[in-house]
């Protein structure tokens, strides 16, 4: 990580980066006295409709990433798959709090399952795979059932296949992009149709968590100071998250057990990287009221939208904070909330009911093309029945498709 400068306001943060992540930061950012400026390929994308200026070009583009940091004081992404390279060659004209070696921890599987365990902390039994004789050879250790997962790349489900049976196994031999064949590697993956692993995608065998729940926990730093928000439940349909239920049973009361393990093994990580920004992580909760670590996000997460409306202090704001070297005060959950997520195929019945529901927070993030399964915007509701209140929710019959 750079060595930290107080930010002042009237500087301007560069976002690499321009969907609803970027807009909410930017949103922060604003309110903070902070100029904007965004990077994204995409003309008048979501973080740009609430920025300063835009430069529109793709992630990878080092010309462009340059031009972003000589007009910048501050970078920062809201995604993890940028460039570490890109951002690396212009340390020399711009500071980048959260610095690089967070993203390459998290851009890949194995680098990432070794430093959570390195750190003391559990996560689902794994081993590395990078041929069907190894994929072989990880099923008789792991067991089934179990998940392959290629290293590097995917979100919501993509580049994973769930392995159920040796039949299962075998059918990966024939499945992009493990099929031999390199088809739907992306650059920088390290291998081709030829590579070094005959077109095997570097992969990661996964075995099953027999868990309770889904849930996570956000960790917000500046470097030196460390502060987290509560444990949340998350409920997933189809691999992308639908809901999320803050705070999550058994860790409403932050000295509970689960509350204190979370905590602790988000400021263990946070510390670990000497954090700047937010920093989300997916947990398993096991029913014996273990945690383990499922994944980490190096940037705000999709589970913390509620914190908007829900908390002294939303991670958004939290993440800009961090890396303006600004001090952090103790989130504090101001109400119990249920977050759902609006997919492409929600946002005609939930506009439809909008004038119906009060107490809806809704966000719409301005994209310009609505898509089946993509993350169109957010309602949450504050309530004091979180139960209640999510089953009210999945009535209206908005998200009858993910019953």
């Amino acid at each position: 990580m750079s060595e930290m400068k107080l930010l002042q306001p009237g500087s301007t943060i560069g976002i690499v980066g321009g969907g609803q992540l970027g807009q909410m930061m930017a949103l922060s950012a604003k309110y903070m006295g902070f100029r904007v400026g965004v990077l994204d390929p995409t003309p008048d994308c979501p973080a740009a409709q609430v920025g300063d200026w835009q430069i529109v070009a793709e992630y990878d583009d080092k010309v462009a990433i340059r031009q972003l940091a000589e007009r910048s004081d501050v970078l920062t992404y809201e995604f993890e798959n940028v460039d570490a390279d890109a951002l690396d060659s212009v340390r020399d004209v711009t500071q980048i709090p959260q610095g690089t070696d967070l993203l390459r921890v998290t851009q890949d599987r194995i680098n990432e399952k070794t430093f959570i365990n390195k750190h003391g902390i559990g996560t689902a039994p794994w081993r590395a795979v990078n041929s069907m004789d190894d994929l072989r050879a990880a099923v008789e250790q792991i067991g089934l059932p179990a998940v392959l997962k290629t290293t590097r790349g995917g979100y919501d489900g993509h580049g994973q296949f769930v392995l159920r049976t040796q039949a299962d196994v075998e059918e990966v031999a024939h499945t992009t992009p493990w099929d031999g064949t390199g088809h739907g590697l992306e650059a920088g993956d390290g291998v081709d149709g030829e590579g070094a692993h005959g077109g095997f995608a570097p992969s990661i065998l996964e075995g099953f968590v027999d868990f309770a729940y889904e849930a996570s926990i956000l960790v917000s730093g500046n470097g030196k100071q460390y502060v987290t928000f509560p444990v949340v439940r998350n409920v997933h349909r189809n691999n992308i998250l639908h809901m999320t239920i803050a705070p999550a049973e058994h860790a409403a009361d932050p000295n509970s057990p689960l509350a204190t393990a979370a905590r602790d093994l988000a400021l263990r990580l946070a510390a670990g990287f000497k954090l700047a920004g937010t920093l989300g992580i997916e947990l398993f909760v096991l029913k014996d009221g273990g945690v383990l670590v499922n994944e980490l996000a190096p940037r705000p997460h999709n589970s913390g939208h509620y914190t908007i409306e829900a908390c002294s202090i939303d991670q958004f704001e939290a993440h800009v904070r961090g890396i303006a070297g600004w001090p952090l005060p103790e989130p504090r959950l101001l109400s119990p909330a249920v977050m759902v997520n609006v997919l492409g195929q929600h946002v005609a019945p939930t506009r439809a009911l909008i004038g119906q529901h009060p107490e809806w927070f809704t966000h719409d993030y301005g994209k310009a093309v609505v898509k089946h399964d993509r993350k169109m915007g957010h309602i949450t509701v504050l309530t004091d029945d979180t139960a209640r209140t999510a089953q009210e929710l999945e009535a209206t019959g908005c998200w009858a498709d993910l019953a």
